[in-house]
């Protein structure tokens, strides 16, 4: 049995430590938001999931010093900016002796940096692992066949994560290529908003297929300059993430795409999810991204024109069709 404390208790941190708790862990979780852990505490119900009940067992807490002197292992479960937000709250206890395991599918946007090179700016002594891989929060707590994985530049390390999470319905594979892992979690959620363009337009399988192919080479294609290995993007933090979330509507990102298609503003957008659309910080980041590491990536430059610059999804989409001709 492993000390854990889930920092973030949204609807992934919830059901990440139901996997933990049945697994046979001490559970703590831990929410900046006071009211909102005094209410968990009173119904043991999220508004977002209401039909779950979190077990009694996974002890929830504001306080930081009780969630971080109670861990051995930290599982960061929330948005990317969150983690920028909170990461420094807790970044002297991200010593050698813990693990960091960051669940998060984003970029630190303002220094234009992975999740594991942000955490390890604020602790070098980091130990890090990041959990990623085709799995919605709702289909988790369901106990629905899940597979995802612990990549960590640490074999130990990567070795630990998958033994605490791994059960029947949570199977957990390892890699050692942590640049592509996160890589692949961040950017294919920009490609998940054109593809509820795609969708959005009425446009069918055919255009969500070549998307889906043709945004796993770009990924690819910058990642392998980043220092990730080709083969990753094929796997379950590559390929497998963005089936899913480009084909599911429990993806924000999807129906951000979705709406934007229909006609809504960005502000609109943001506004009737209601939730951290991740895809569209991280756009604006890949983009950047690309230009440094001197990266052609279509997909993501009309994405980012159609939330920033207020393109017609339709036109960016002639536009990429139209492109030059070029081998695959």
């Amino acid at each position: 049995m492993k000390k854990i404390s889930v920092i973030g208790f949204g609807s992934w941190g919830i059901a990440l430590a139901n996997v933990l708790c049945g697994n046979g862990h001490d559970v703590f979780a831990w929410d900046g938001n006071a009211e909102y852990v005094e209410e968990l505490l009173k119904t043991r119900r999220n508004n977002y999931l209401p039909q779950v009940v979190i077990p009694s067992s996974i002890k929830i807490t504001a306080d930081v010093e009780i969630a971080a002197n109670h861990a051995e292992i930290f599982v960061l479960a929330m948005t990317s900016k969150a983690v920028s937000a909170v990461a420094p709250v807790f970044a002297s206890y991200f010593n050698a002796e813990k693990i960091v395991v960051n669940g998060a599918k984003g970029l630190e946007e303002t220094k234009q940096i992975r999740i594991s090179e942000y955490l390890r700016s604020l602790n070098n002594d980091c130990r890090f692992a990041a959990l990623t891989g085709p799995s919605h929060a709702e289909e988790v707590l369901k106990n629905i066949p899940t597979a995802v994985v612990a990549a960590s530049e640490d074999k130990s390390v990567a070795t630990a994560v998958q033994a605490v999470f791994s059960s029947e319905n949570f199977r957990v594979y390892t890699s050692s290529d942590l640049i592509g892992a996160e890589i692949g979690g961040a950017l294919k959620n920009v490609i998940a908003l054109a593809a509820g363009c795609s969708d959005g337009l009425g446009f069918g399988d055919n255009s969500k297929a070549a998307l889906i192919t043709r945004g796993v080479a770009e990924i690819s294609r910058l990642g392998v300059k980043m220092g990730a290995k080709e083969q990753t993007f094929a796997g379950l933090s590559g390929m497998g993430d963005l089936i899913v979330t480009c084909t599911s509507k429990h993806s924000r990102n999807w129906r951000a795409g979705f709406s934007l298609a229909q006609g809504n503003s960005l502000d609109e957008t943001l506004k009737q999810i209601g939730m951290v659309v991740e895809g569209v910080g991280t756009a604006k980041t890949a983009l950047q991204l690309a230009r440094k590491h001197n990266t052609t990536m279509p997909i993501i430059e009309e994405i980012n024109k159609i939330l920033f610059e207020n393109k017609n999804p339709k036109t960016a989409v002639t536009d990429l069709m139209l492109r030059e001709q070029k081998n695959e």
